[in-house]
């Protein structure tokens, strides 16, 4: 494909290399900028829907300053992943997106050793074709992700165009995304940032952890953090994400000796507080408590807010208790 090949604008996605993704791989970058898996990136790249200023690349090709990498996503094929009735906490729901409040324990997409049981099933049973196709078959209308031991709310994409509008929000940070989680340690300042880049682990293909700026694989990520109540040596925090990778709060708030309760990939070993309580802590103790976006077809400013699960709320009324 060249320059003069370039597909209608109502169906290209563009993204503009960021001085912080200089030198990353085509594919990893696209995989990351486009909502993709590393394989349908490469795919893409392969048969032409995924350029660099219009020309063809390789998948190992090094982004430079300046390039813009652009997207024409194919028309969706049939999709493998099945429809399944499972049951949704829909929050809000029109016919350009969905809120959804994510219980802990579900799995977003399907993936291996995950085929099903996941949002991406309960949304095909419950939207039917409703779905925008970007995020291709496995992840129908998926613009942003949470983990699956995290529980909260995430927007929903049913159309290419809103899927788009979001998408664009979410690069920008225009999307508002608030959390709250129990912490170990102390702070002892009231709120503060952390701003380290974010990089898949050298060694353990399953961790995230700070990387050095400037390394291909690094991502800029920042993250803001409240301190909401202090229970010792555990502490109640609202955060806000500046940027969205790849566990970045659990990765974050661990860097900073402030591990997330019940967090076994990340953490340093159970409180006192946990060994106690078991059955509160199955996964990290992380809410995504509210949602701000502008919609994409009304251009309002809305706003969306979900309530601690229950698990979350004992555990806050128990510390409460044990500082009185």
């Amino acid at each position: 494909m060249t320059a003069h090949d370039l597909p209608e604008e109502e169906n290209l996605l563009t993204h503009t290399v960021t001085d912080e993704e200089i030198g990353r791989r085509l594919d990893l970058l696209a995989a990351d900028v486009f909502s993709l898996t590393r394989s349908e990136a490469a795919r893409h790249i392969t048969e032409g829907n995924l350029t660099v200023n219009g020309e063809e690349r390789q998948k190992r090709y090094a982004a430079r300053a300046g390039d813009t990498l652009l997207f024409a996503p194919p028309p969706p094929l049939p999709s493998d992943v099945l429809p399944e009735d499972i049951p949704l906490d829909i929050v809000y729901e029109d016919d350009d997106l969905l809120v959804i409040n994510k219980a802990s324990g579900m799995v977003v997409h399907p993936a291996p050793g995950n085929p099903n049981g996941t949002l991406v099933n309960a949304l095909l049973y419950h939207c039917g074709d409703s779905l925008s196709g970007i995020g291709g078959t496995v992840r129908p209308g998926i613009v942003h992700r949470i983990d699956k031991d995290t529980s909260g709310l995430l927007v929903v994409a049913k159309n290419d165009d809103s899927h788009r509008a979001l998408s664009a929000q979410l690069e920008g940070h225009h999307i508002r995304r608030e959390y709250r989680a129990l912490v170990t340690g102390g702070f002892g300042e009231d709120e503060g940032t952390v701003d380290a880049p974010i990089g898949r682990h050298p060694v353990d293909r399953k961790r995230m952890a700070i990387v050095p700026a400037g390394e291909g694989r690094a991502r800029e990520a920042v993250t803001h953090y409240r301190v909401l109540e202090r229970f010792g040596q555990i502490s109640y925090l609202s955060l806000e994400l500046e940027t969205g990778r790849t566990h970045q709060i659990r990765v974050h708030m661990s860097s900073r000796g402030h591990a997330l309760l019940g967090d076994t990939l990340y953490g340093g070993g159970r409180t006192t507080f946990e060994k106690r309580h078991p059955s509160l802590f199955d996964g990290q103790c992380l809410h995504a408590t509210s949602l701000t976006f502008t919609h994409p077809r009304t251009e309002e400013t809305v706003t969306f807010h979900s309530p601690l699960p229950e698990n979350f709320e004992k555990a806050l009324h128990l510390l409460r208790e044990e500082v009185n």
